[in-house]
This record gives C-alpha cells, structure tokens and sequence, in this order.
C-alpha cells in the first residue's frame, strides 16, 4: 500500500511538473510617458537588456495605442476593450453619468486578470 501512495503521488507530482511547463507566465507592463521606441527592442538608443530579453523571448504588443491618459490606457490594456466599451472613458476621479464615462470599470468588462484566474494562475499588480 506504502509503495502504491508513493506512486500515486509520483505520478501527479509529474503530471502537476508537465502541465505547469506548458502555461506560460505572462507579464504585462505599462509606463506612462513612454515613447514608442523608449526601449532597446523597439530600436532604443538606450540599452535596456532586462526589458529586451523579456521581449525577445516572449510576444511584444505592435498595436497597442495609449488613450492619451493613463485611466483610460490601463482600462484598455487589462480588458481588451476600448476604454468607452469598459466605462473608463476619462479618468476615474470624475463620473459624467454617461455609459462610457462611469470613472471604473463596468459590470460588462472582464480583466485580464479574472479570466488567468479561472484558468488557474496567480495574479499580481503593482504600480498605481
């Protein structure tokens, strides 16, 4: 029986070690006040080799448009929505009682971070 409890736990040892390997971790970065090519791997004259290997092995955004404020930006990059579609369409301190203007994101957005969550990863924010 011992030798069968260790082998049972082997196995999901070893099947838990597969099925981690095959999600990737995923990091998502945003700066204010940023150019374009602000970093090495987007032809920086600024070395940022950190940034850039992150880059190099990973997938880097090409079409990604800031909104001009960061609110609007940040509700963009973490619901896949434009910011009016997730109700962020000024900045949050300010609600104009208009659907795309609700100063936080709406019942109909979902994060980024919720649906990782459902799928099984932790997830972590830093910054503002």
């Amino acid at each position: 029986m011992q030798k069968f409890k260790l082998s049972f736990i082997l196995i999901l040892f070893s099947v838990f070690c597969i099925f981690a390997q095959q999600r990737p971790n995923i990091i998502l970065i945003m700066s204010d006040d940023m150019g374009y090519s602000d970093i090495g791997c987007y032809g920086s004259e600024i070395q940022t080799p950190n940034l850039d290997n992150l880059a190099k092995n990973g997938i880097r955004f090409r079409q990604f448009y800031n909104q001009a404020r960061c609110c609007p930006t940040r509700a963009s990059l973490m619901t896949g929505l434009y910011p009016h579609q997730a109700g962020m369409g000024w900045m949050d301190a300010v609600d104009h009682d208009l659907p795309g203007y609700q100063a936080e994101l709406n019942e109909n957005s979902v994060t980024i971070a919720q649906v990782l969550k459902q799928a099984g990863y932790h997830t972590y924010m830093t910054g503002k």
